[in-house]
This record gives C-alpha cells, sequence and structure tokens, in this order.
C-alpha cells in the first residue's frame, strides 16, 4: 500500500504536541500596554474607535496601572492628552503637564514592578498636531524641534520615567536626547528610538485617542510605506547615536521590515501594533466574521516570529491572561 513516507501532522495531532513543538511563544512580560490620560477628567472616558480602551483620569490610570502590573505584562506607555495645546507644545515640557504629572503618578503607585515609559513626541501638545515645531511657511522645522525633544525629554527623566519613546521622526532625534539626558545626570534612563515610522493609515483612532489637532499629514517626516531599504537607513543612525532599543510602527503591514531590522541590529527591537490594527480586529470580531481571542493571539505570534522582542499592544492586559490560559 502506498503511504506518505513523511507525516508532519504527527506533531500536530494534539494540543500537547502542539504546545510541546511550538517555535514561536509570546510571553506577557514582552508586552507593553499603551495608555492615554487626559488632564481634567474625573473618571475613565470610553474611546469610541477604540473598543475597550479608555482616555484615563490621573486616578483611573494609576488603579490601570496596578491591573496591568499584576497582569505580569512587561510595561506601559504613556501618552498625555492636556486640556490647553499651543503652537509650540510648551505642555510637553512642563513639570505640571498632565504627561510629565502622569509618570510620576504611575511610578508612585508601581515603583520599578513594570517598565514605565513615555511618548516623547509634541504632537499631543501642539494646537496645530504636527509632531514638532513649524516655520512661518508652515513646514515642520527639524533643528527647532529637537531642542524642545532635550527639554522634554529632562521633564520626563525629572518626572522618573525609565524609559522615552522619541517618535516624532525628526533627523538627529536620538542623539540629541542622549546627549541631553546625560548631561542633565539621566545616564539610566533607556531611549527606546521609533527609528522606522511609517506615514500609515492605520493611525486613525489614535488620533481621536489623543484629541489630535492634526490638518494635513505628516510625510514630510514619517516613511513613505514604499520603503524598506530606507528603514535600515534610519535604525542605523538611531542605533549609532545611543538608541537602546528599536521600534517598527505599525506592526503587520510592515512584518518584513520588522524581519530586516531584526537581522540588521544586535538591540532589542519593538514592533507597535497600532489603533487601526486593534480596530480592524475588534470591528470583524463585533460582526461575527472572525473569532476575535484567536485572532489576537495570532496577531500578536506573528509579530513575534517576525522578530520583535517587545510589542506594544493595546491587548497587552487581556493577551496576557490568553497566554497564560494557553500555556
Amino acid at each position: 500500500m502506498s503511504y506518505p513516507e513523511v507525516r508532519p501532522r504527527r506533531l500536530r495531532r494534539t494540543a500537547a504536541m502542539r504546545r510541546l513543538v511550538s517555535e514561536t511563544r509570546v510571553d506577557p512580560a514582552e508586552l507593553i500596554l499603551p495608555m492615554f490620560v487626559k488632564e481634567g477628567l474625573t473618571g475613565p472616558r470610553a474611546i469610541t474607535s477604540l473598543p475597550g480602551v479608555l482616555q484615563h483620569s490621573r486616578d483611573s490610570l494609576r488603579k490601570a496601572a496596578v491591573e496591568a502590573v499584576q497582569a505580569g505584562v512587561g510595561g506601559i506607555m504613556l501618552f498625555g492628552i492636556p486640556e490647553q495645546r499651543d503652537p509650540s507644545g510648551s505642555g510637553g515640557a512642563d513639570p505640571d503637564g498632565i504627561l510629565n504629572v502622569a509618570i510620576r503618578d504611575v511610578i508612585a503607585e508601581v515603583g520599578d514592578a513594570t517598565v514605565v515609559m513615555s511618548d516623547l513626541c509634541l504632537d499631543e501638545f501642539t494646537s496645530h498636531g504636527h509632531c514638532g515645531l513649524l516655520t512661518p511657511d508652515g513646514d515642520v522645522d527639524n533643528d527647532a524641534t529637537l531642542a524642545a525633544y532635550a527639554e522634554m525629554a529632562i521633564a520626563q527623566a525629572e518626572a522618573g520615567v525609565h524609559v522615552v519613546g522619541p517618535s516624532g521622526m525628526m533627523d538627529g532625534q536620538v542623539g540629541v536626547v542622549r546627549r541631553a539626558l546625560d548631561a542633565a545626570g539621566h545616564q539610566d534612563v533607556t531611549v527606546l528610538a521609533y527609528a522606522a515610522k511609517y506615514a500609515s493609515a492605520f493611525f486613525g483612532p489614535f488620533r481621536e485617542a489623543v484629541e489630535s489637532a492634526l490638518e494635513g499629514d505628516r510625510r514630510t517626516y514619517q516613511q513613505d510605506p514604499a520603503n524598506l531599504r530606507e528603514s535600515l537607513r534610519e535604525v542605523a543612525l538611531d542605533v549609532a547615536e545611543g538608541a537602546d532599543m528599536v521600534m517598527v510602527k505599525p506592526a503587520l503591514p510592515y512584518l518584513d521590515v520588522l524581519s530586516a531590522v531584526r537581522d540588521a541590529v544586535d538591540v532589542p527591537v519593538a514592533a507597535y501594533q497600532v489603533s487601526g490594527e486593534y480596530a480592524m480586529v475588534e470591528a470583524a470580531a463585533a460582526n461575527g466574521w472572525i473569532d476575535r481571542e484567536r485572532s489576537i493571539l495570532e496577531t500578536l505570534t506573528s509579530i513575534r516570529r517576525a522578530g520583535a522582542q517587545i510589542i506594544l499592544t493595546y491587548w497587552a492586559v487581556e493577551a496576557a491572561r490568553l497566554l497564560r490560559e494557553r500555556y
């Protein structure tokens, strides 16, 4: 009787066997939870386009940070939403600005029990919604913006943050931030560089979450989705300037970029599963078109398989629970 001599299906017969031979596993400690805190809120507020994600008050943020620690996630990434904005984004460097206050709140609540990260960018704080300062003709002024980033980095470090995440895609941002932190005595603060951040359509729900004032787009400083080699150049520059970790953003549409970056550097590589990626799965699951929990784990596994050692995801706390049940 004829039969196949090689039978790979033997290794798929049971759940126990599949677990035993699994090549890629996601650990809760590799997940980072992005969190939004809005100045002036007295309680958490739902974000319409991100079901299950909240704008937090200071009090609810502290409670959610504790929940994340108890779930075993690796860290949290904080984004601040001020009540008032101005052209220079001055609230970002203000010690009493919402993001710096939130950093102090979370550090006071959880200390070193998790890694506390903060977004280092002006877009949430500027009245025009761009990631940098503008010239009189409306262009983003790269070098003037770098000086603002340096001030913001010091303010976040003095608030106690463990990791700053320069995300504006300004040329030279990592080197300027690193030098500023070192000169101010914050040599131990880690820099997670948003090294390959694309001008993506998948950021839409995030802009609702931070109540973005952006008009136009960010294509003059975020990367063209068509380019991969450019990402490797950006990553190499950031590592040379002192980045401790690098990140690719978004994740799922750029798994090839993520894989190439992983092969190119010897520092930890992160990926941000952005708001649009989250919202698509939630919308399809709400319509009964896909299995929600399986989709969550499958997307995270694909990002891990492509080379991300660290994954920022709005599902971090829920995924940590699902992963414990699975393994």
